[in-house]
């Protein structure tokens, strides 16, 4: 491994390495006491930021993003735990690293060089919102790749196309390490004149909100309201209505100030709400609710404390059918740590149930990665599914991710096991009375594609055949050496609420080459009028989906118009 790597390597881990167990009382990734109070000798010196922004331009970007704002799996630096710690923690960590979580410790860069990069960090929490990525038009060498194109049915970007079904089966996986793990985080640009989502024939695509700070996970109220968590802010948002020009009608802040926040769920279940429960990385709160509040008309209750720290920072709540029992989706607060020697990952990697006051919690299932993107309740068997991020490092086209019921008790394999009994190579030997246990689910993705927000399609204005089906959003690759996702995908579900593993190219377009994306699809949800809505923290926007009618019936509806008109009577 070169220089560069290697110096990337460290610097990946910034925030992907867990910070400390929410019971310890301890530093930025275990840092020395003595640490927190070590200044750091080139704090405000603008050309210290300037020699940093060239470390990170070569070493970091690709993977957390040009401004820090992160890439698939691995999180942001521009706030959070890296923004949060003492500079001399920063620097510690730099240069001790985690071998144990594929972090060298890179003592070996001088000095000066690990302070820089930590002055660096630092300006990126007063840039971040001064440049967010796709605000202006910027110059970029395009990346051209010569790799062959993918053997199905495996994909990337440049065969990503609206309406084409795939299938990957247990028996398509390759063995680990096929190929080299790869660091291909793309750059966030501002979208070209000439891009725009696309679809299937006969679904058109929109432009509904714009200029939205890290917009996320979204949910419909019962009211028909869109309710959209604005994670980096601290916010959850309100938009209202439809109008003709496809714009929201009326938008406000229903309240700030939440500590990440992601999950939103109505309580209870159906069309006369009471409370609002939103997931923070670091708990469950609710606010008082009733249809058509814009605002919040009451104070947070905190309900329940989750694990939280670094790693996998949303938390996906969902109600079951009943209203019986709470749903909360934690991911792993690492790649493929081993829980059992590993007390950051306690209660992680699961989905804890609870009542609706909090009590009673218990883990639901577990070896479930990272769920946190994406929990739904399929309207049509009351069953819980969710949308899962998988691991990284075992090359290209492993380890898929994945959509799937979930069972009671059900174990799903991470970290020892994968799809199945596969075993991860990484641990070897470990736990094989797990190997027959775990779970192969329902729908298998292309690896790397970060799944995340999910929602079961109960709308009229689409063709029939869509109804009860699943649509996701696919944040996009990092660790794929030809970038695949950035999209939207739909799991076809035969109306019987049950899926045989297929899923669809549904909306594209985001990815401008290997090396430049667009837009990142985050969050999914169906509008009262049938139309989808898609938020993207690429563009900071959400896009409008709506069905107009294929060519095949325009054509039949233009002949039968033509046969229907009177024809003039001849002389």
């Amino acid at each position: 491994m070169n220089a560069r790597n290697r110096s990337y390597l460290s610097l990946a881990a910034l925030c992907v390495i867990p910070t400390v167990s929410p019971a310890q009382d301890a530093h930025f990734h275990n840092a020395p006491a003595s640490t927190i109070d070590q200044k750091n000798p080139l704090a405000g010196q603008q050309a210290a930021v300037l020699a940093g922004r060239k470390l990170y331009a070569a070493d970091c970007s690709a993977c957390h993003g040009a401004t820090g704002q992160g890439s698939g799996n691995i999180p942001a630096l521009s706030y959070g735990p890296t923004q949060s710690a003492a500079d001399g923690e920063v620097f510690w960590f730099i240069t001790t690293g985690s071998v144990g979580n594929g972090m060298p410790g890179w003592g070996s860069l001088s000095e000066q060089q690990r302070w820089q990069i930590v002055v660096y960090l630092r300006s990126l929490k007063t840039s971040a919102k001064e440049n967010k990525p796709g605000s202006a038009p910027g110059k970029f060498a395009p990346v051209k790749t010569n790799a062959p194109l993918p053997e199905p049915p495996y994909t990337d970007f440049r065969v990503e196309q609206p309406g084409k079904l795939r299938k990957i089966s247990v028996q398509d996986l390759p063995a680990p390490y096929g190929t080299d793990s790869a660091n291909n985080g793309p750059r966030l640009v501002a979208r070209p004149d000439d891009a725009w989502p696309k679809g299937p024939d006969g679904f058109s695509v929109q432009l509904y909100a714009a200029g939205l700070d890290n917009p996320r996970l979204i949910r419909t109220a019962p009211n028909g309201d869109f309710f959209l968590a604005e994670s980096s802010s601290g916010k959850i948002k309100v938009f209202r209505g439809i109008t003709a020009a496809g714009k929201p009608a009326e938008s406000s802040v229903f309240v700030e100030g939440l500590n990440r926040p992601y999950g939103i769920a109505f309580y209870p279940p159906g069309d006369n709400p009471q409370w609002i429960y939103i997931g923070n990385t670091d708990a469950v709160v609710r606010f008082p609710y009733k249809n058509g509040d814009l605002k919040a008309t009451g104070a947070a209750q905190h309900i329940a404390e989750l694990p939280h720290g670094g790693g996998h920072w949303t938390r996906d709540v969902q109600f079951s059918a009943d209203g019986k029992k709470m749903f909360v989706a934690v991911g792993s607060a690492s790649n493929v740590d081993d829980p059992d020697t590993t007390p950051q990952e306690k209660n992680r990697a699961d989905i804890l149930q609870f009542n609706p006051d909090g009590s009673e919690m218990r883990v639901y299932a577990y070896g479930i990665r990272n769920a946190g993107g994406g929990l739904a309740i399929n309207p049509r068997t009351n069953e819980l599914w969710c949308s899962v991020n998988e691991r990284d490092g075992l090359g290209d086209n492993l380890v898929p991710d994945y959509i799937t019921r979930v069972q009671d008790g059900g174990f799903y394999g991470w970290p020892w096991w994968y799809i199945g009994g596969h075993q991860d190579p990484r641990h070897n030997g470990k736990h094989p009375e797990l190997k027959d246990k775990a779970i192969v689910p329902d729908v298998l993705l292309q690896p790397h594609l970060a799944s995340l927000e999910m929602a079961f399609y109960e709308g009229s204005q689409f063709p029939a055949e869509y109804r009860g089906d699943i649509f996701a959003s696919e944040h996009g690759s990092w660790n794929r050496s030809v970038r695949a996702g950035y999209e939207v995908i739909r799991v076809p579900m035969h109306q019987t609420g049950r899926a045989s593993g297929e899923y669809e190219d549904f909306i594209t377009g985001f990815v401008v080459d290997n090396g430049h994306v667009w837009g990142r699809p985050v969050g999914v949800t169906v509008a009262p009028d049938g139309s989808l809505l898609v938020t993207d923290d690429g563009s900071n926007s959400i896009w409008r989906v709506s069905y107009t009618g294929s060519k095949a019936e325009k054509s039949a509806s233009e002949r039968k118009h033509a046969s229907n008109t009177p024809k003039s009577a001849s002389n």
